[in-house]
């Protein structure tokens, strides 16, 4: 069975793994050492340290084994190598206006980077899927939970 490619930049590539790597380097093994000791007392039924230990140690490899997955699937796909820089594509940075002429900035990313906050959105989210293969000047029409919104591409930009 194989899954579905992860697209990813470089960037969201880098931080998924610096995160398996605190995972599994730093975080797991100090539980582990936790347990250790904790099942060294004793009575385990009534064991707090080692209750709790197991259980974080439980969620560690849970978020482990996701990371993993996530890790074999990428498809990185670098912004800077897009060819045609006239339209938007995975990685680019876009400013829209809507029609108060209110301007927000966007980035198009994999799914695991998207930080809406930041301005990181999913290349699968409602608004990038409107957006992508768009031009400059190009009015772009969006559902959204709140309603329908129309969007004007103001500035295409890639790294």
């Amino acid at each position: 069975m194989q899954s579905k490619p992860n697209y990813i930049t470089p960037n969201g590539l880098q931080r998924l793994k610096e995160r398996y790597h605190h995972l599994m380097n730093e975080e797991r093994p100090k539980i582990v050492e936790i347990v250790s000791w904790a099942a060294g007392n004793g009575d385990r039924s009534e064991n707090g340290d080692y209750i709790y230990g197991r259980k974080k140690m439980r969620e560690i490899d849970r978020e482990l084994s996701w990371l993993a997955r996530r890790l074999k699937a990428a498809r990185v796909v670098n912004p800077a190598e897009i060819k045609d820089r006239s339209k938007i594509w995975f990685g680019a940075k876009v400013v829209i206006a809507d029609e108060e002429d209110n301007q927000r900035t966007v980035i198009l990313v994999g799914e695991d980077e998207a930080d809406a906050s930041q301005g990181l959105i999913s290349w699968q989210s409602p608004l990038a899927r409107a957006l992508r293969g768009g031009s400059l000047g190009d009015l772009r029409r969006v559902r959204l939970p709140s309603g329908e919104k129309e969007w004007e591409v103001v500035e295409i930009l890639y790294p």
